[in-house]
């Protein structure tokens, strides 16, 4: 559909918009007039949209200028731009509204956006400024940078920050910077459920702090997804996930696309009488470091820029399972330096 297929349909809807709380135009050419016809729409005392999906609109950064008066609407609470190479630019028009106290929106997801380190920054910057409503962010397939992790960190530590899913696949996060994300996720871990940080080079030095946030008795962590993370040792998961209570609420974990040896079995046996599935096995995977695509086994759900998400069948599982202050920070850091 093009910006004139979407002009009349946004155009109709305008006529009676009362009743609509969902509206998916993924994958469709919106162009100016459309977007600004969807505007018009959600800025309609009537209307009451709760979910939109422009994923892979061809939006630009230009126009995202006529996307902040969407961010605007009072009804809004899910926006996925995921696609549009808004860059940092694009980004920037936004996060004048993020900031605002009247902004409720509790799912926003920018996968692929062609975000550097600048866009994330700024983007998490705006949304420290109001966190309390954000429930879902997904960053996948951007650039977070060392200043954009360092963002991210400052807005999971605030104590108003309720955030339950958290996807940051194939954004090049480092074994240095994986210290300083986790060190925000141990200063408020009782609200997250779901992480994924699958094709980013965390290693074992990163599981290592990750078992940081597990061994925190308020860690109520569902999903973790590790997918192509270069690790080849997850004893100390294991031991993790042994001693603490962190077992009782994993429902999947995923290992896969790693080179890990004798330690699965030992990760396995830990597992086995739990109700944890466990990923393990090698499997197709189009990584976000090849600039391709992405398939997340996170929870479970595939995800890609032209579908959204549709359930897949489980990847091959184990058989034995059925699967941080500044100077603390910089003390910590400097021993994987």
């Amino acid at each position: 559909m093009t910006d004139e297929g979407c002009s009349a349909l946004t155009s109709a809807l305008k006529s009676n918009p009362s009743h609509l709380r969902e509206l998916d135009l993924s994958g469709n050419q919106l162009g100016d007039s459309g977007l600004k016809n969807i505007c018009d729409l959600l800025m309609n005392p009537q209307c009451k949209l709760e979910k939109l999906d422009l994923c892979e609109c061809s939006i630009t950064e230009k126009q995202c200028l006529i996307l902040t008066s969407v961010l605007k609407s009072p009804h809004l609470r899910e926006l996925d731009l995921s696609g549009n190479k808004m860059k940092n630019t694009g980004v920037n028009h936004l996060c004048d509204v993020l900031k605002d106290s009247h902004f409720k929106l509790e799912r926003l997801r920018f996968r692929g956006c062609d975000l550097t380190d600048e866009g994330c920054s700024v983007l998490t910057s705006a949304l420290k400024s109001n966190p309390s409503h954000l429930r879902e962010l997904d960053l996948s397939g951007n650039q977070l940078g060392e200043s954009g992790v360092k963002n991210l960190r400052d807005l999971l530590r605030n104590p108003e920050c309720k955030l339950e899913i958290l996807a940051l696949c194939g954004c090049s996060i480092t074994e240095k910077q994986s210290l300083t994300l986790i060190l925000g996720l141990c200063s408020n871990p009782s609200h997250l459920k779901e992480l994924d940080l699958s094709g980013n080079e965390l290693k074992n030095t990163g599981v290592k702090h990750l078992c940081d946030v597990l061994k925190d008795s308020h860690c109520k962590l569902e999903r973790l997804s590790l997918n192509d993370c270069a690790i080849t040792d997850v004893a100390c998961l294991a031991q993790s996930l042994a001693e603490t209570k962190a077992l009782s609420f994993l429902k999947e974990l995923d290992l896969s696309n790693n080179n890990i040896g004798n330690s699965k079995k030992q990760l396995g046996d830990v597992l086995r009488d739990s109700n944890c599935k466990l990923s393990l096995e090698r499997e197709h995977w189009f990584s976000w470091r090849a600039g391709v695509n992405l398939i997340s086994s996170f929870g479970g759900w595939i995800t890609s820029f032209s579908k959204a998400r549709e359930p897949v069948k489980s990847t091959v599982h184990d058989q034995s399972a059925s699967v941080i202050d500044g100077a603390e920070e910089e003390k910590q850091l400097s021993s994987i330096i």
